[in-house]
């Protein structure tokens, strides 16, 4: 993982701020081939490393091996679901579709849903907490 800080220089008029902006670069294939030497992999658990977790969002790379089952599950927040190898079987109540990879899938919150593996899968987990609202204002200059 690559961390980097940029100082950011933004004018308005006469006033003058600094912001601290930082962002990582992950590479996420050679994340998950390390996930996949961990000890719990190997022993038959699955494997998930945070990348990242403020107070809106949590991002996860999972590992899963196959037939893998995460059954009844429902989520107060937003997910996305993100295939990076493998295969994921989904389902809800009304629907069942087979993600793969390359392919996203989006749940709104409050959807009771479950999921397994059809092989060994690496998905990115996005989960974002719709219950924090964010309030902008714009000004005229």
């Amino acid at each position: 993982m690559v961390k980097e800080k940029l100082q950011v220089k933004s004018s308005a008029n006469t006033h003058r701020k600094q912001l601290n902006v930082s962002f990582d670069s992950l590479d996420i294939v050679t994340l998950a081939k390390k996930m996949k030497h961990d000890c719990n992999w190997i022993q038959g658990d699955l494997s998930t490393k945070i990348l990242l977790k403020n107070s809106t969002k949590k991002v996860l790379l999972t590992a899963l091996h196959e037939g893998t089952e995460i059954k009844s599950y429902q989520s107060n927040d937003s997910i996305t679901f993100q295939v990076i190898e493998g295969r994921l079987s989904f389902r809800t109540r009304k629907k069942c579709v087979v993600i793969e990879k390359d392919q996203l899938l989006t749940l709104k919150e409050n959807i009771k849903y479950s999921l397994i593996s059809q092989e060994d899968t690496v998905l990115l987990l996005t989960i974002t907490d719709n219950s924090v609202q964010v309030v902008t204002t714009r000004s005229r200059l």
